[in-house]
């Protein structure tokens, strides 16, 4: 593990810090007074062995304020709130994938993931929530101080007021990342979340599900498995940090970091300009034909509806269950509502290496059904493994087999991360980055290009360029200074 550096030594190696030395001074600090580590492990793991929180799969006859709406069979809220599940077609001439039919969550409302920041002596802080999510594995994860949907803050449900949420919808906030970002692609229809972190200057009033962390302390449990959630590695993907020069956390792999503080900072050149990669990313939606239509949920070829599930009818992708849920530090302490649950834990990662002493990621242009412009940069891998398993091998996803094969001296991250609790349940991915050598050439072909961590920053900072695991991967990157 990388040594803890108080926040005394991370100024001393600031200088005057701008904004993106600001957060890079913060991911340096990987323990505060503010909240010591051992505290924060106390109150996290309290939180977690508390037990508040029931979620049991049920009858979909047992949902309360859903029905399958006459017509059409697609399930909805009766307030026309949340989110409905309906029927999707898709046609694409992409990597040979044709026509298929899928159920798909429709929620055109964009919510608000979002992080309060403020100064402790010098150091920004993040104001973080041991939240509770009825798909969470663990239960409870690492959340940001506001992640909720336009429905949940307004007050749909009728339930308690969003903690913390005025400090988003303030006309008056400082806010020092603002992005508009995807969510599943596979799983949500045109889904986006604002990704914001606001600083606030005076007094928070407290609660005990919150607490102060510096971004060092939360990367520094973000290789942990199921800890840290997907809506905290989004908003973290999308922060400018700049090259943490003389802030070295990794002193294991020298070489890896030193490769990688190169490929953050920008001046060191990289395989292809920002501009060629951006030319190659509108040739990829160009060139290829997609389109898609919704079609009534009860439509679906190849997938079974009984008493409790929406299901492939060849094992395959995911299932559409529901749940009850109890849980009594949320807004509403008791409700029932429909999950997606994938049949098994699926893979994402990078590979990446060294191309002139500037580490590179080799990133996939991908299509997926519900994105807005038929692709997304995406991880080298992405994919449940499972829904492959009968296909001849040019329609095996390529390097599947390096990254999930990779020798432990290789790994540079390797973690189990779940995906949004809120939705989807027990969907979580083994996220790994994976250094390779000359094994796995430069020379790019058309869905596949190698980029730098810096190129992934800028683009990050504008919608629809990275997917949502791109940007867990992303996140994780910066954990491995």
């Amino acid at each position: 593990m990388p040594p803890l550096v108080s926040l005394p030594e991370a100024l001393a190696a600031s200088g005057s810090p701008g904004l993106g030395r600001r957060f890079t001074v913060s991911a340096s600090a990987t323990d505060s007074p503010v909240t010591p580590n051992a505290e924060f492990d106390a109150w996290f793991a309290r939180h977690r062995r508390a037990n508040r929180f029931k979620v049991t799969r049920i009858p979909f006859s047992d949902l309360v304020g859903w029905r399958f709406r006459e017509g059409d069979g697609n399930l909805v809220h009766d307030s026309g709130g949340f989110f409905s599940v309906t029927g999707l077609e898709v046609n694409t001439d992409w990597q040979d994938r044709g026509t298929w039919t899928q159920p798909i969550l429709d929620q055109p409302e964009i919510g608000v993931l979002g992080i309060v920041v403020k100064e402790f002596d010098g150091v920004l802080h993040c104001l973080m929530q041991a939240k509770m999510e009825p798909g969470n594995p663990e239960t409870v994860q690492l959340s940001p101080t506001v992640q909720a949907t336009r429905s949940n803050y307004t007050g749909v449900h009728g339930g308690r007021r969003t903690a913390y949420i005025e400090y988003f919808t303030s006309p008056r906030r400082t806010l020092l990342v603002d992005s508009l970002q995807s969510e599943q692609g596979a799983w949500f229809l045109q889904k986006r979340n604002r990704n914001m972190i606001v600083e606030v200057t005076g007094d928070v009033p407290p609660h005990d599900n919150f607490r102060w962390l510096t971004i060092g302390q939360i990367h520094r449990v973000l290789g942990q498995d199921n800890v840290v959630n997907m809506d905290t590695r989004t908003i973290l993907s999308c922060v400018p940090f700049e090259t943490p020069d003389g802030l070295i956390r990794n002193e294991v792999n020298p070489e890896y970091r030193e490769s990688l503080a190169r490929s953050l900072s920008g001046r060191h050149g990289s395989l292809h300009s920002t501009g060629e990669l951006l030319a190659w990313l509108t040739d990829l939606k160009a060139r290829h034909s997609f389109s898609r239509r919704t079609l009534p949920l009860s439509k679906l070829d190849g997938w079974s509806h009984s008493d409790d599930e929406i299901a492939h009818d060849e094992g395959k992708h995911f299932k559409v269950i529901a749940a009850d849920v109890r849980a009594d530090t949320r807004e509403v302490t008791r409700w029932t509502q429909p999950l997606i649950a994938p049949v098994e834990r699926g893979i994402a990662a990078f590979v990446a290496r060294p191309i002139d002493g500037v580490l590179h990621l080799l990133v996939h242009g991908k299509v997926e059904s519900g994105t807005f412009d038929a692709c997304e940069l995406a991880p080298t891998v992405q994919c449940l493994p499972v829904n492959y398993q009968d296909l001849p091998a040019y329609r095996q996803p390529r390097y599947l087999d390096l990254v999930r094969d990779a020798a432990p001296d290789a790994l540079r991250f390797d973690a189990v991360l779940s995906e949004e609790g809120g939705r989807f349940h027990h969907a979580d991915n083994r996220y790994r980055i994976v250094e390779v050598g000359e094994e796995v050439p430069t020379q790019d072909d058309q869905d596949y290009h190698w980029m730098t961590a810096h190129q992934l920053m800028t683009l990050v900072q504008h919608s629809r360029y990275l997917n949502v695991q791109a940007r867990s991967l992303l996140a994780s990157l910066h954990t491995t200074w």
